[in-house]
This record gives C-alpha cells, sequence and structure tokens, in this order.
C-alpha cells in the first residue's frame, strides 16, 4: 500500500543504503544454469585472509551480518553442524535470485535453493495456442515472428505451444528504467543515422534543384522534408514499451519444457535465437535458471502449468526477497563472516509480491505461498511483508497461517512493521496474529558503526525509531521478540553489485528466522519432538531484556532473542508436552468479542476499576493422542501480577485440558499519566524454571485531561539524545476535529532529525496514524496540523532519530505547542437532495471561539455498474487446491463502462477494498482494457487512479476463494468507477444563511465568528444542473469534502488565515434524471404536422426496412446473401434513395469476407457511383457557396438535408477511391492482410477477370485520380474520417514520407481507440522507406496496442 511520504511504510517497504563494500559486477549466467555439489563461487579479490584480519577488520566484517547480538555466533562455534542443516524455510517475499551470492548452495553442498515459485501469476504466459512447424522447421510464434526450433529438442506429440510476454513485465521499476536509457542510447544512435541519411538527401535535392519550378517536383521536395520533419518527431515521443520474448512450451515426452526467444533484447541478431536456448522445466524439477541477456542480468525460472497452457516465468519484483533470503541463510565458504544466520539451511522462494502492482502483495500470492509451504515440507516461514489491518488476528489469511501452525507445526516469523514510534502500530500478520513471531527491529552498537558508519555509535543496544510497538488493539503485545533489523546481504545480480545494505524490521525477521532454524537443526540432529510451542517459549522466555522500564516490552517485545540459552532451555523441556497456552480475555459483564489482552486507553477506562474474565486453554497440536497428553495433561499453576496494587489476581488455578477461567481486578485509578505495562503470567509449580507459561499483556495509557475553557496545553523543556522518545497521552476534548502543534527545537550545534507520529484507536477501524519527519539544521519552530477524533485518548510521540546529531553530544531542547481546534457539524456524512431543496446543516464550536468558513467541492464521480457477464469456474493450476483437497474457484466478472472525456479511473468495490488480511475473502484483483482488449488499468485492494482517454472500457474482476456459495452470492456484485473531475470540472458549493437562498441567490453565507457553544444554522444548495457533469446519467454520486473552519496559525505568525482544517467530512450528491428537451420535442410535433398521414405512414415504412437492413448480420457467406437479397430489393423499391443506398454502401464496405475479391471491390464502386448520381452536385454547391444565417424552421431542415447529402457524397467517392486502389493491389498482389485471412467468394479466375476486364492498369490510375479530385471538393481530404484516402494517393505516388505526415495526424486523434489496419499501413510505409530500427519499434508497439486476447489473470 502505498502510504504518504511523511509516514514510514509499512514493513515491505525498504529502507536503503549504498555502500561501497563488495560492488563487484556480478558472473552473467547467460544460459540456464544447473546448480550441483560446489555450486557456483565468486571470489572476492584482495580481501583479507581470516588468519591476518585485525580485531577491528574482524569486527567490521562481522557486524555487517550481525549474529552475535542474538548469540548466533556463539552458538554455532559450539555447535558448528547446527548450522541450520535439515531445515527447510520458505521465504515468502518478493522473490528470490538464485544467482545471487552465497545462494547456490548450503554448507554441506546441498542445493540452498528447492523450489522457486511466483505465487501471484503477474509472470504467467497463456501458452494455450498450439502450433505446428513447418517442413523447414520453423514456427510460427505467438508474436508473429517466425522461430526456427531447434532439431535436437524430443516432441513426440510434434506440438508446440506459443506465448509472448513483455519484458518490461517482468522487470522491477528500477532495471526497466536502467534498461529503458542503455536502449534508447542505441536507438538513438541508429535514429540519428537514419536522420541524418534523409537529410542528405533532402540537401542532395535542393543541390539538383534549387528552385523547382514544377509542381512534380514540388512535391517530391516536400515529400523528402516530410521524412525529415518525421524522423524529427518519432526522435520527441520515442517511448520504449519494452522487448518483446516468445516462449515455447512443449512436452519432451518425460516433463515440459520451455525455451524462449530474446533476440529483441540483443543487439546481435544471431544471439537470443530459441534455437540456441537451453530448454528450462520447473525449477523444482532439475534447479535450473537462465538470465534473459547480458544487458538486463536478470535471473529467471519457469514453472509450467495446466498441461502446458500457462507458462509461469519468475523473477523478482524488488531485491528485497533475496535480501532477505542471504540474511537467512546464505552460505560463502571464502567470506564465513558475510554467511546468513543458517548457512545450512535450504530454501523455497515464494514470491508474494506482484510486479503488477509494483510489490504488492496480494491474496493470490499469500494464499499460494501457504500452499507450497506444505507441498514443499518446509520447517519454518519467514515473512518479510504486512500492512496494516482493521480487526487483528482475524481473516483467512491468518485462519490458513494458524493451520499451517497448529495442525502442521510449522514455525511462522514475520516482521512486525516500519510504522513507529507510536504505540499500536504493528502490522499485520507479523505483529497482530497469535499463531505468528512478529519481530521487532534492534540496532546494536556494533552495527551502527559497522554497518551504518556511524561516527560514534550508542553506548547501548536499541530499537531503530521506525520500528512498529505493541499493543494491538485488542491487548496483545504485538512484537513477540527483537532482532538484529539491518544488514550487508546478497541482493539480486540485475543490481549490478553482490550486496547491500537495508533496514527494517523486513531484515529483522529472517535474522530470527534464521536463528530458529539453528534450534531446528540441532533438534532435529538430536531427535527432539519439533514443536512451534516449545520453540517460541524456549525464545520468549530467555531472550535478554531491552531497556530498564517494563513499557519497553511494548517496543522490544520480550526482549533480543538468545539462540544458546533457547536451546539450553528446549534441552530441559525435552519430555514435556507441546502446549500452546491460548488466553483469551472479557471485561466481566460484556458480551463483545474476546480479547488477547487488557488495553484500558480512554480515559473512562483508566477513572474505574474494572474485573476481567481470563480463559486460559491448553492446545495441542491436531495430531495430539487424546488418550496419552490430552487426559492425563493437569498442571498446578501458580498466577503472579508484576505489579500487585494494580493488579489483583488468585494464587493458583488447576489447569486441565479443558482450560480454566480465572478473574482478574485492575485498578488503574492511583497510576500517574503516561503508558503503563503489566504482565500476569502462569508459572508451573512443579517445574518454575520452565518460567511463564502464558501472558496477560495489560497496557494502561492515562490521558491527560485538557480543560475545556483552556484548550491548550504545552510541555516544556523535552530533553532528547539520539534514540530518545517522549510520549504524550492527551484526551482529545469533546468538539476537537483538528489540532495545531507547535514544535520549537534548541540547544543543539549539529542538525537534527525527529519524527513526529500521533495515534488514535478507533472500534473496528485501522488505527489513525499520522506522521513527519522534522529535520532542524538551527534552533527554530516547526508547525504541524492534523484531523482528530473528538472524545478519544490520542498519542503525541516525539522521537529523536536513533542515529541524529552524529558525533554530537549536545542534548536538544523541545518545547512543544498543542492547541485543539474544532467546529462540528450535526452531520457526519453529507447527503445532497436529488431536489432544488437546500440541506440544513447545523454547525457548532464547542471549545472556543472559531472563524466559521465554510466551503464544499464535488471532485470526483462514481457510477454504479452490475456486471454483465458472469464466470463460476475451477482454477487450473496445482496451486490452487488447498491441503484439505477443497479446490479454489475463481469468479470473473465482467463490467462495461463508457467516458465521454480523458479521466483518472479507478474501480471501487466497498465490500472488499482496503483489506488484505482481515477479510474472509481470499484475493480480487481487476484489469480495464480497451476495446482491443490492450489493459491499461489494473489493481487489487488499494483503488488507484490511472488515467484512461475517452472510450469504451472493459473491467474484468477475477474474486477467489473455495466456498462456490460466497461466490454465487456475489454474481451480480455491484462495482462502482471512479473518476476524477478535472480542475475545470470540480463543482463549488454555495451557501446561504436561509433556505430560499439557494433560489433566489439572496443571503449567501460566506463567514462569521462562531462563539464558544454557539450553534450557526447553514443552507447548502445542490449542484446546478448546468454545473453537472455532461455524461452524468441518473443515480450517478457525485462526492467531495466539506470543512467548516481556518487554522488560525497563520495569525499567529502576522500572516492571513491559513489554509482549510485538516478536518473535513464527506459530502455526496446523487444526480437526478435528466429534464426533457422540451424544445426538441415541439421542432418534432411541428415538423410531423407539415406531413400528410399517408406520406408519413410511407416514411415509416420505409425507415423500418432500413433500420432490418442495418441490422442483419453479414459474419457469414449465408448471412451476407441473405442480406444482399434484401438489399436489392429495397433498390428496386427506392431507386435514388440516396440514404438506402449508402446504407448499402456501409454494408458492403463492413463484409471483411469478400475484401479480397475484386468482384466486390467493383459491386462497392457501382455503389458509389450510384450515390453520386442521385445527387444534385450543382445544387448541393449552390447552397453552400451561399451564406445563410436564417433561424427559419424550414431553413434548418434543409440545412440538415444539405450537410447530410454532402456527407453522402463524400463518403462515395471516399469509398470508391479505396476499392479502386484494392482492385489494384490485388492484380499487383502486393495485399497487406490483417490478422483474419481473406476469404474470396466462391467464383472462378475467369469470372473475377471478366468482372473487372473493363478497369486496366491505366484506367484504375486515371479513374483514381479522378475520383480525388472529386472527392477533395467535399471531404477534409487530411481528416482522420478521410485521410486514409488521401494517404493512399501519397503511397501510390511514391511520396511515402507526406504519406506519414497525413498518417500521423489521423493517429493523433484519440478520440476513438487506436485501429490495427492504420497501424499496419504504418509499418508498411515505414518498411517501404527501409527504417529498419522503426520497424522493430512500430512492431512491438503492435503487440502493446492489439493484443490477441485478454493477459490472465
Amino acid at each position: 500500500m502505498k502510504m504518504p511520504a511523511s509516514f514510514v511504510k509499512p514493513s515491505h517497504t525498504k529502507i536503503k543504503t549504498y555502500i561501497p563494500f563488495h560492488t563487484h559486477t556480478p558472473l552473467l549466467l547467460l544460459r540456464p544454469v544447473t546448480l550441483g555439489k560446489g555450486g557456483v563461487r565468486v571470489k572476492c579479490k584482495g580481501k583479507a585472509r581470516a588468519g591476518t584480519m585485525s580485531e577491528g577488520m574482524r569486527t567490521f566484517m562481522t557486524s555487517q551480518m550481525p549474529k552475535e547480538e542474538i548469540a548466533a555466533l556463539s552458538f554455532l562455534n559450539s555447535y558448528p553442524s547446527y548450522d541450520g542443516r535439515g531445515v527447510v524455510i520458505a521465504i515468502l517475499d518478493s522473490g528470490v535470485d538464485p544467482a545471487a551470492a552465497g545462494l547456490q548452495v548450503t554448507s554441506d553442498g546441498k542445493p540452498k535453493i528447492l523450489d522457486i515459485l511466483d505465487c501471484t501469476g503477474s509472470g504467467d504466459i497463456d501458452t494455450s495456442k498450439v502450433v505446428e512447424a513447418d517442413d523447414d522447421g520453423y514456427i510460427v510464434g505467438a508474436s508473429g515472428t517466425r522461430l526456427m526450433v531447434n532439431k535436437s529438442w524430443k516432441n513426440p506429440s510434434g506440438e508446440w505451444r506459443v506465448g509472448y510476454k513483455f519484458v518490461y513485465e517482468l522487470f522491477t521499476e528500477t532495471l526497466t528504467a536502467r534498461l529503458k536509457k542503455e536502449r534508447k542510447k542505441k536507438w538513438e544512435e541508429k535514429h540519428a543515422e537514419a536522420t541524418l541519411d534523409a537529410f542528405k538527401k533532402l540537401t542532395a535535392f535542393d543541390q539538383k534543384h534549387p528552385k523547382p519550378d514544377n509542381h512534380a517536383l514540388k512535391k517530391e521536395r516536400e515529400d523528402l522534408q516530410n521524412r525529415v520533419d518525421y524522423l524529427k518527431k518519432q526522435a520527441s515521443i520515442y517511448e520504449d514499451k519494452g522487448p518483446v520474448i516468445d516462449a515455447v512450451v512443449w512436452n519432451d515426452g518425460d516433463v515440459w519444457r520451455a525455451a524462449f526467444d530474446t533476440q529483441d533484447l540483443e543487439e546481435d541478431a544471431e544471439c537470443g535465437k530459441v534455437a540456441n536456448f537451453t530448454p528450462l522445466t520447473n525449477y523444482r524439477t532439475e534447479k535450473k535458471y537462465g538470465v534473459f541477456s547480458r544487458l538486463d542480468a536478470c535471473t529467471f525460472s519457469v514453472n509450467i502449468y495446466n498441461n502446458g497452457s500457462i507458462l509461469s516465468v519468475v523473477t523478482d519484483c524488488s531485491p528485497h526477497g533475496t535480501h532477505v533470503a542471504g540474511i537467512t541463510a546464505a552460505y560463502h565458504p571464502e567470506e564465513p563472516m558475510l554467511n546468513g544466520i543458517a548457512p545450512g539451511a535450504q530454501l523455497i522462494s515464494c514470491k508474494i509480491g506482484d510486479s503488477r502492482l509494483g510489490s504488492m502483495e496480494t491474496g493470490t500470492g499469500l494464499t499460494r505461498a501457504l500452499i507450497a509451504v506444505l507441498e514443499n515440507k518446509c520447517d519454518l516461514i519467514n515473512m518479510s511483508y504486512g500492512e496494516g489491518t482493521m480487526l487483528p488476528d482475524y481473516g483467512r489469511f491468518i485462519e490458513f497461517a494458524n493451520e499451517i501452525v497448529n495442525k502442521y507445526g510449522v514455525i511462522f516469523v514475520s516482521s512486525a512493521g516500519n510504522s513507529g514510534p507510536a504505540l499500536s502500530t504493528v502490522t499485520a500478520p507479523g505483529g497482530t496474529s497469535s499463531s505468528i513471531i512478529g519481530i521487532g527491529a534492534y540496532v546494536s552498537p556494533a552495527m551502527a558503526a559497522a554497518a551504518h558508519c556511524v561516527v560514534e555509535p550508542p553506548a547501548e543496544g536499541l530499537e531503530y525509531t521506525w520500528s512498529s510497538r505493541g499493543p494491538t488493539v485488542d491487548g496483545d503485545l504485538g512484537v513477540c521478540l527483537s532482532a538484529p533489523g539491518g544488514a550487508v546481504a546478497p541482493v539480486p545480480t540485475w543490481t549490478l553489485q553482490r550486496r547491500m545494505l537495508m533496514n527494517g524490521t523486513s531484515m529483522a525477521s529472517p535474522c530470527a528466522c534464521g536463528g530458529v532454524a539453528l534450534l531446528l537443526s540441532a533438534m532435529k540432529a538430536e531427535c527432539f519432538p519439533i514443536s512451534p510451542y516449545t520453540v517460541r517459549k524456549a525464545l520468549e522466555n530467555t531472550a535478554a531484556a531491552i531497556g530498564n522500564k517494563p513499557e519497553e516490552k511494548l517496543s522490544t517485545g520480550q526482549g533480543l532473542m538468545q539462540i544458546d540459552k533457547a536451546y539450553e532451555y528446549l534441552k530441559q523441556c525435552k519430555g514435556m508436552p507441546s502446549v500452546w497456552y491460548q488466553v483469551q480475555i472479557k471485561r466481566s459483564g460484556n458480551s463483545g468479542a474476546s480479547m488477547r489482552g487488557i488495553y484500558l486507553r480512554e480515559a473512562y477506562e483508566c477513572q474505574q476499576t474494572s474485573e476481567w474474565i481470563v480463559q486460559v486453554k491448553p492446545n495441542f497440536h491436531e495430531d495430539a493422542d487424546k488418550l496419552k497428553l490430552l487426559v492425563p495433561f493437569e498442571e498446578c499453576i501458580q498466577i503472579k501480577s508484576s505489579n500487585g496494587d494494580v493488579i489483583k489476581v488468585p494464587e493458583y488455578i488447576l489447569l486441565t485440558h479443558n482450560g480454566r477461567n480465572f478473574n482478574i481486578l485492575v485498578d488503574p485509578t492511583s497510576l500517574s499519566e503516561g503508558v503503563h505495562y503489566f504482565e500476569v503470567y502462569g508459572i508451573d509449580c512443579n517445574a518454575p524454571w520452565r518460567g511463564p507459561l502464558f501472558r496477560v499483556p495489560v497496557t494502561v495509557m492515562k490521558p491527560l485531561y485538557i480543560k475545556k475553557n483552556l484548550p491548550a496545553i504545552s510541555f516544556s523543556g523535552l530533553s532528547f539524545v539520539a534514540g530518545h522518545i517522549e510520549r504524550r497521552f492527551i484526551e482529545v476534548p469533546i468538539g476537537s476535529t483538528w489540532i495545531e502543534a507547535t514544535m520549537r527545537a534548541s540547544g543543539f550545534d549539529t542538525p537534527r532529525k525527529f519524527y513526529v507520529n500521533t495515534v488514535q484507536i478507533c472500534p473496528k477501524c485501522r488505527p489513525i496514524q499520522w506522521g513527519s519527519f522534522v529535520t532542524f539544521t538551527s534552533p527554530s519552530l516547526k508547525s504541524f496540523t492534523f484531523r482528530v477524533e473528538s472524545s478519544r485518548t490520542i498519542e503525541i510521540t516525539i522521537a529523536e532519530f536513533w542515529s541524529s546529531g552524529n558525533g554530537s553530544h549536545m542534548t536538544t531542547i523541545v518545547d512543544l505547542e498543542i492547541e485543539f481546534h474544532g467546529i462540528m457539524g450535526n452531520k457526519e456524512e453529507i447527503l445532497l437532495s436529488s431536489s432544488e431543496a437546500p440541506t440544513k446543516i447545523d454547525v457548532k464550536a464547542l471549545l472556543s471561539t472559531e472563524m466559521l468558513t465554510p466551503a464544499a467541492t464535488l471532485t470526483k464521480v462514481r457510477v454504479p455498474y452490475r456486471p454483465v457477464e458472469s464466470v463460476l469456474f475451477p482454477l487450473p493450476t496445482t496451486l490452487d487446491k488447498l491441503p484439505s483437497g477443497a479446490q479454489i474457484y475463481g469468479l470473473t466478472l465482467t463490467y462495461k463502462f463508457t467516458l465521454a472525456e480523458e479521466s483518472d479511473v479507478s474501480a471501487h468495490v466497498p465490500l472488499l477494498n482496503n483489506r488484505i488480511y482481515d477479510t474472509q475473502f481470499e484475493s480480487q484483483f481487476y484489469m480495464i482494457a480497451d476495446t482491443n482488449k490492450r489493459v491499461l488499468a489494473m489493481g487489487d485492494v488499494y483503488p488507484k487512479a490511472t488515467k484512461l482517454p475517452k472510450g469504451d472500457y472493459t473491467l474484468r474482476f477475477l474474486l477467489r476463494h473455495d466456498n462456490t456459495h460466497y461466490l454465487e452470492k456475489l454474481k451480480k456484485m455491484v462495482l462502482f468507477i471512479e473518476r476524477n473531475l478535472d480542475k475545470k470540472s470540480v463543482i463549488g458549493l454555495s451557501f446561504y444563511s436561509h433556505p430560499d437562498g439557494s433560489v433566489t441567490g439572496a443571503d449567501s453565507f460566506n463567514s462569521t465568528l462562531l462563539a464558544s457553544g454557539e450553534t450557526q444554522a447553514l443552507y447548502i444548495s445542490p449542484p446546478a444542473d448546468d454545473k453537472l457533469p455532461k455524461d452524468c446519467s441518473a443515480g450517478a454520486l457525485l462526492i467531495g469534502e466539506i470543512t467548516y473552519g481556518k487554522l488560525s496559525l497563520g495569525n499567529k505568525k502576522g500572516e492571513q488565515n491559513g489554509d482549510n482544517c485538516p478536518a473535513s467530512s464527506e459530502i455526496s450528491y446523487m444526480v437526478p434524471p435528466a429534464a426533457k428537451g422540451e424544445e426538441k420535442e415541439k421542432e418534432k410535433s411541428s415538423a410531423r404536422s407539415k406531413i400528410s398521414l399517408d406520406l408519413r405512414l410511407e416514411q415509416a415504412v420505409r425507415d423500418s426496412k432500413l433500420r432490418i437492413l442495418s441490422s442483419l448480420p453479414r459474419d457469414t457467406m449465408e448471412e451476407y446473401e441473405e442480406w444482399r437479397n434484401l438489399a436489392t430489393t429495397l433498390k428496386l423499391q427506392y431507386p435514388q434513395d440516396t440514404e438506402l443506398l449508402t446504407s448499402i454502401l456501409g454494408g458492403l464496405v463492413s463484409m471483411s469476407l469478400n475484401e479480397e475479391n475484386r468482384k466486390h471491390q467493383k459491386e462497392i464502386i457501382d455503389t458509389g457511383n450510384d450515390i453520386i448520381d442521385s445527387i444534385d452536385k450543382d445544387e448541393l454547391a449552390k447552397y453552400f457557396s451561399m451564406k445563410s444565417e436564417s433561424e427559419d424552421m424550414d431553413a434548418d431542415e434543409t440545412k440538415k438535408k444539405m450537410e447530410a447529402q454532402r456527407e453522402w457524397l463524400a463518403e462515395a467517392y471516399y469509398r470508391k477511391g479505396l476499392a479502386v486502389e484494392k482492385i489494384d493491389s490485388l492484380k499487383e498482389k502486393k495485399v497487406e492482410r490483417d490478422d483474419n485471412p481473406a476469404v474470396a467468394s466462391p467464383e472462378s479466375s475467369d469470372d473475377k477477370e471478366k468482372n473487372v476486364s473493363s478497369l486496366d492498369a491505366d484506367d484504375t490510375r486515371d479513374l483514381f485520380e479522378e475520383n480525388y479530385e472529386e472527392f477533395r471538393k467535399w471531404a477534409d481530404v487530411f481528416s482522420p474520417k478521410y485521410g486514409l484516402l488521401t494517404i493512399v494517393r501519397e503511397r501510390r505516388s511514391k511520396r511515402l514520407g507526406t504519406a506519414l505526415k497525413v498518417l500521423s495526424k489521423i493517429l493523433e486523434d484519440k478520440s476513438k481507440p487506436p485501429q490495427k489496419k492504420l497501424f499496419n499501413l504504418k509499418l508498411a510505409l515505414i518498411e517501404e522507406i527501409g527504417w529498419s530500427h522503426l520497424v522493430s519499434y512500430e512492431k512491438d508497439w503492435m503487440l502493446v496496442l492489439f493484443p490477441s486476447d485478454y493477459p490472465l489473470f
């Protein structure tokens, strides 16, 4: 999810720091590579040997990949063979590059990566099209390229499946940008050569003909000039949509294989041919991968599904996943200090970041990844991804993750998020899910000095400033443990460097995961029973505390994990049952949802003692023996409280398998203002060494109370050093809707960097979070404004960045002033009446006097649509079947919509939007395509606006679930197309003091002072009809915002009032039915009254016959003959009816089956002649030579009639000219065919010759010119409608530059979607001129504009 620039993004967003350490160009694997024992090793030239390395250098190198902080180094020194061997880890991330440094083999010589999967489908190629090779061994690829297949490839069936992909769709934005830059440079070199050649020809002509004195020479020079101009223009509009790669898939009798033609990526025409490609099969089978070309250096692997119909090309969508994998398990035999935490572990790469969405995870990717985890028998999962959530520990993915852990015994580790430093900022799934171990990010002094190159590192380790904090909104701790959150680790080869520094909880999670892999390696070697419950308890109960305050646990979890101590703990627990002590809590007397902790945050909760019911339920793994484990389970538990004065608990409980409830009392009344953290925990009376078996987190945030008559507060003299955090909790006064804050910093020397973060929590909503980085270069003042929710506690956090003030010992003094403001309306959301009546709003200032300056604008149009088609089907790949055997189904919904003008458009489904983890629906994805099936926009849960030109569009929406009953209910799901109004179309609404003001225009309301407690009534009028967008149909919603106040910060500085306040409400207006055009109805009635009844009946019959003729299909020869017979009959009935003849001409032209038939073209010519003969051209010319501006109704009718005749006449000459040209091209056999092969009518060649015997070459040439001369009298021969005939004429005259100029002008018209025949013509003209580099460029663009079908979801 894209967050505002002022925010620290969720854990899958990386903070990258590039350092000059080992930035060698990677080994380029130009063809598929097999990973065997020994793998690929890249030596680092000039590196210091371990034996001769100084202590400082050793510390520096070791801290690039921190291990000592979690005691992994000492553990490995003690148990060198317990380095992750025998452990399989699934990396759920952006994809892992198998060619990256350290990711080829394990420490014991096994393949490092066992499988590589793209779980999102973003790399899928449709290879359902089957072709066969010709006698020369060539096939036609899906892109239209002739491909020579290698004769040595085994293919018993002889069937080759083909598809293609734009390679940029497989690359990251960074790699694409690099390639575009390099490709443009090479293209410009070729283009400069072509331009120079064209200019030389023009110069030579001018030297030969300094003053061309005849028409032919002038036209020739114009053509040469047009060629030069065209090339110059092409240079300015160049846009690289990327090379096209052709894919070929076949079955060799044993497995499915794939090969690629990458010639479009290569400079040398002999490179990249499909016949020279070493075929690949599913990575899991042979462990092979390839690189597209030397230019990109991008590694890829493949998987083939659905009997060869789907080819999945797997690339990474960012360096993030490879970096994470390297931290977890990289193995560098010659640089052991740079090894990952568990170099002996093996990996499964599950790409969950969708390349089509930048790297955003999707529900499809998440579900398929968990299926792959079980299919590959993984022991561990690392997931360094996450998003905010509305409901913690809830949703389909969470249920599946719980099953993975509780039923299958897989340990799940995930990042807690990068949204700190405020509390309650943990993200899903790592920070909000009970079965997942959520990891916070820690930085040690050694890491700060070595990896971050800090001049003077902190004296003690601390949590990174941006690391997310707990508790969750339902009271759980949120962060389980902490681990080092930064490392220099491997990155993909396409980055052109071996390693890179990244930091984030994304890096802390794989560090912790690698530590767990060490424990599992030891447990497997020692034959310990392995359980996620036991391992987690060992980690939590042996962690090293960070900081000495209880509330530090909200930031760090139980502390910094310690592998050596955890292993000793596990050895003691070897004979203990594997149990998860599930805790559920409810407030006494409250029947609401259960919580996982006690979280008192609001003022009323902290002013009284509360009683809570705690249920402890021992949960065993699903395969636990009931008689041996469940029945005899009984433990005497001592209940303890970390503060007996605040929390009172019973002393003991007897716990059996069915669980036990007990009550506790929480009395926060004596606590000071601020945050307080306590724990209630249970100790095994018979084995107290086990530590807490369960914990009940208790968080109390006691807010400050602001007096109503003094809605402001100051905090003076706050002292800050690097890493220090100050939190203030304030009960937002009733009536407050926004805050204006001023922060003054002083007392420092070097620049200081702060992060200001605020959080409020509302029921069933994501935490409301605001944040901003602030840098002070000298003592100064900064101001902020942000929206608040009235009557709820707000946390305002100021944190000096952990590395701020590098090398300085001066303390920064901060003074913070906070003012609460508010003007509240009586309606949270306003729906304006769809009538002329205004809407009354009562506004009130409850805190203090405010300036009431209402403003409202409607900025968006939201139109509802129902699907025109719905298809429910089982999904085809093996990744779409759940472990239970249940099949996942897809529901494809198709919507149609039209844009009357270019607009920023997004698709909204209120039921599904803005939820990835906290939803019961697995996945959603949509694509918006034009009439040529070109996809112009796509998205998932987060609607994103895309600029689309005017035209007709198809939106295809895929929803996935294994419950078909749910999907059946959504077959008619309403989808909203929302478009932003441009600045000129934004509708400003008017306010009035009285209800009649919207009609009378009097008593308009602008502004007034609103005293504290005073209520003011306002009337807001609906928009006038003439202000509504033209294409806004009845039922559409116009949406915008309304604000009531303005900022006062400007006045304090001696300035005018600031901008509108940040507190706004939604306002909307439902468009009513449009008024009927009364004047038009009157005109029609008047016209009818002048015609006799008999004539009106005759006219109606004739009109009906024409409508029937136009509606008849002509797709087959039988349908065409039926249409032709009716046309002939009507032509006899109405021989001089120009409108009928024009309709017949249109029918003939649209008959593509006869396009290559010369008899058919002659029929078009004859029909065109009939139309020309039916019109009195002299009368028409005389009419248009006269200037008439009469408003008489008869004059208007005459004008319409004459304009229609002129259009018919122009159309007749236009179609006649094209038919003449077609006959010429058929004679010369120089036909450029479109996708569909031409089908001639069943007539002999003798008949064909006889049909056109009167039109020899000279005759047609003369006829064409004569026709064109007449045509130009009646039409704009350069217009998009008729310009094609001019292009044809210029091409016949070999003036290809002029033809291109006219064609380019036509193609610039965006009122219609691109027409394939025009682009084919453009390509033919460029080929005739000989601009080969533009031919390749245009061919790629043809595939972009005119795909053969919609892409796969």
